[in-house]
């Protein structure tokens, strides 16, 4: 059987100390979770986190930093996944946005309102995230590279 993690991004959004995350369901759960999602074929890693927190929550956001890199494997699924997760900042929130199959809409939540929902996390790396986030773990966009067309030897 062949490794193939699945790549994923995540955004931390936060305004006035709270954090713009997305309920949903998954695996017949009401769970909460960042705005997440994975990358589609020709996209790079910033288009995907923004169109995935637009089709999530309704939000336009603007990304401010890379917080983390993450390797997570589901134990429902022993699915690997591989997520980029970034900071933005609230522009602006569409009215009547179509949100994504599945997602109930988005909330804004304190760290403190989360924990007391823990239950409903879709896994721990929801905390993880904002606590990288709050601990000042911001790198440069610049970090994440645009995709190269150059013909080149494959990379090592």
């Amino acid at each position: 059987m062949r490794f193939t993690p699945h790549v994923t991004v995540a955004t931390v959004v936060e305004h006035n100390g709270r954090f713009l995350l997305v309920e949903e369901i998954a695996s017949g759960r009401q769970v909460l979770n960042q705005p997440a999602g994975h990358l589609d074929a020709d996209e790079t890693l910033l288009e995907a986190a923004l169109r995935e927190t637009l089709e999530e929550t309704g939000w336009q956001v603007e990304l401010t930093g890379v917080v983390g890199i993450y390797l997570y494997t589901a134990p429902a699924n022993g699915v690997t996944y591989q997520r980029v997760c970034f900071a933005a900042k609230a522009i602006r929130e569409v009215p009547d946005a179509v949100l994504d199959d599945g997602i109930l809409g988005p909330r804004w939540l304190t760290r403190d309102e989360l924990l007391a929902c823990r239950e409903q996390w879709r896994s721990h790396l929801l905390l993880e995230c904002i606590d990288d986030y709050l601990a000042g773990h911001h790198y440069p966009l610049s970090l994440v590279r645009p995709v190269s067309h150059a013909e080149s030897a494959a990379p090592a």
